[in-house]
This record gives structure tokens, sequence and C-alpha cells, in this order.
């Protein structure tokens, strides 16, 4: 039997998964990750890079997110 919890029992325990791991991570990013990382870019001073994958968005986001105060 798996160490892993069942999805449908514990819906959230893959919720914060590392974006490295991430199967489709490679893609660009979606339009609400470039909507959301252009606004934290712009309250940060810092420049939106628009050719960001996925995962890479996803760390850019919780990057801006600590340093504009954003952060969980």
């Amino acid at each position: 039997m798996s160490d892993t919890p069942n999805p449908k029992t514990h819906p959230t325990s893959n919720a914060e998964k590392d974006p490295a791991d991430w199967t489709t991570g490679a893609e660009p990013m979606t339009g609400a990750q470039a909507s959301y990382l252009k606004t934290l870019s712009e309250e940060a001073g810092e420049g939106f890079d628009d050719t960001l994958d996925k995962a890479d968005a996803s760390v850019r986001i919780d990057e801006l997110q600590q340093k504009t105060g954003r952060g969980a």
C-alpha cells in the first residue's frame, strides 16, 4: 500500500507541490499568472518577464509576493 494520501479523502494533500515537479511546468504561463505577475512586478518596481513558463512564473510570483507583502 502506498504512503501517498488518497486525493479523494485528502483533497489538498498535493496543493503544495513543488513547481519543479509539475508535469505541465514547462508550458507557457497561464493568462492569470501573467496578469498577476505583471501586477506584482509593477508593485515591486521590477521588470516583467513574459517568457516564463508555468513553473518559473509560480516561483517568481512567490518571490514577488514576499517582496510586496502580498504573501500569505
